[in-house]
């Protein structure tokens, strides 16, 4: 069985969720909402959104362990459990999966600024994560 750290997987989890309240508040909450068009949702439609939010924030975590315990197993596959080697790992992870995907779908009718603010996310996420994992014996 390859090497698995589940506290290396899931402090990254929960710094990926640091990053993402950062990331889609104070730094680009605004832009996100006007290019999403919830600047312009009715009173209703938030309340409903917000009587969400807990379930939304709870699947996002669990996405998020999944996540770094697939890239845990890919820095572990590779021989690369090191911070080098989780950086190195978690940017090809994200050039090779996380940017064509939303490529994809920013070419079938997605907002160009939400492939911009998506993907830089992902990156500075990806980055973080491989850290941790790497550098946590």
């Amino acid at each position: 069985m390859m090497e698995v750290n589940y506290w290396a997987i899931l402090v990254s989890a929960v710094v990926s969720m640091i990053i993402g309240s950062i990331w889609y508040g104070p730094l680009f909450g605004k832009i996100f909402m006007q290019a999403m068009g919830m600047d312009k949702w009715s009173s209703e439609k938030q309340a409903a959104m917000k009587k969400s939010m807990g379930m939304s924030y709870a699947l996002q975590f669990i996405a998020s362990l999944v996540m770094f315990y697939v890239l845990s197993q890919f820095m572990s596959g590779m021989g690369e459990m090191t911070v080098k080697g989780g950086i190195m790992i978690a940017f090809w992870t994200w050039l090779g999966f996380v940017v064509p995907l939303k490529l994809g779908e920013t070419i079938w009718g997605g907002e160009k600024i939400l492939f911009w603010i998506g993907i830089s996310h992902m990156l500075v996420t990806l980055l973080a994560s491989g850290i941790i994992i790497g550098a946590w014996r």
